[in-house]
């Protein structure tokens, strides 16, 4: 038995492991290490956006008595449409981000004989709140100003401006025609 584990492939990796605990000075040292390299590598998880933005400025065009065209001009189509309740359109919306709270709002609009009777509404944002909502905070800093000394700039020959008088007038490009004439 002990030759067939001399023998094995596992043996070399197991020497190598014990050798690496063994220069530990507690294994519970090594499960913290472990632990906190764990916790700092996260997989990336893409941006979820769902459904029809509706705003407190879009909310503000809408009358009693619109037509319904006029409301879905102003909202856009609606994402759920009932064949049971006809007379009533809901916008939803959703925004799941990595490292910020899912964000989930919903307008239901209400007709009465093809206007738009009332409407009822969770808080919405405004365009520039929401917009800001949406910036990324991957930022850590300000960003680095992108300039160069002039002693660096002078290697770099200076662009060739066009000169107007030495210029040639530019003529209309002539394709050739896409069938052969005479068929």
């Amino acid at each position: 038995m002990p030759n067939n584990l001399l023998r094995g492939s596992r043996f070399p990796l197991v020497v190598v492991l014990l050798a690496a605990l063994a220069g530990c000075s507690t294994l519970s040292s090594t499960g913290e290490t472990v632990a906190k390299a764990a916790q700092s590598v996260q997989p990336y998880k893409i941006d979820i956006v769902q459904g029809n933005v509706v705003t407190r400025e879009q909310l503000a065009v809408l009358r009693p008595g619109m037509p319904r065209a006029m409301v879905q001009d102003v909202l856009g189509s609606s994402l759920l449409a009932s064949v049971f309740h006809a007379n009533r359109w809901d916008y939803v919306f959703t925004l799941k981000r990595q490292g910020a709270e899912p964000q989930s709002r919903r307008v239901t609009v209400f007709f009465t004989n093809d206007a738009l009777e009332r409407i009822e509404a969770d808080e919405l944002p405004s365009e520039s709140e929401f917009v800001a909502t949406l910036k990324s905070s991957s930022n850590k800093g300000p960003l680095p100003a992108l300039t160069a000394p002039e002693d660096k700039l002078q290697k770099f020959p200076a662009p060739a401006t066009p000169d107007t008088a030495t210029t040639p007038a530019t003529t209309p490009v002539a394709y050739p025609p896409l069938e052969p004439a005479g068929q």
